[in-house]
């Protein structure tokens, strides 16, 4: 079958040609675990900023640099910082995307500190011309813990 033109069809590609393994890189990569301390107080919110982030394009192999800011309402437990600050680390000569990035950031920390909810924000400085913000959000009334696992 062809299309107007008279052309004919072929295979759809992805733009650019990024493939599957792109698109999945950095996802299961071994990083520093995160490490949690027992909770002492109820109902309020942590946020940390993490302003020199820094990851790999999977596609280009250039460098990523952003601000991570993660923001939770803490349930019995709270990220202990200086594992914290060695985990987003390892992300530095990761080939991983942007939306992946924060994606997996939110993953992790759910599965570490398990809070009440939990939102990630990924804040990525200009490359071509134009930034990147992407932000992913988990609240345990919508969604199991163990369903992080799956995505």
């Amino acid at each position: 079958m062809s299309d107007v033109s008279g052309a004919p069809d072929t295979e759809p590609t992805v733009a650019g040609g990024y493939t599957d393994d792109h698109a999945a890189a950095g996802l299961d990569a071994e990083l520093p675990a995160l490490d949690v301390f027992p909770n002492q107080f109820p109902s309020y919110v942590i946020q940390v900023d993490h302003p020199e982030f820094t990851s790999i394009c999977p596609k280009t192999d250039l460098p990523d640099f952003g601000t991570i800011t993660i923001e939770y309402e803490p349930a019995e437990s709270c990220l202990e910082l200086k594992a914290l600050k060695l985990y987003l680390n390892g992300y530095r000569n990761l080939g991983i995307f942007q939306e992946n990035v924060v994606n997996r950031v939110l993953r992790d920390v759910v599965e570490a500190a398990e809070p009440m909810w939990c939102e990630v924000r990924g804040e990525f400085a200009a490359r071509g011309g134009m930034t990147t913000t992407v932000t992913a959000g988990w609240r345990r009334s919508e969604l199991d813990i163990d369903d992080l696992d799956e995505s």
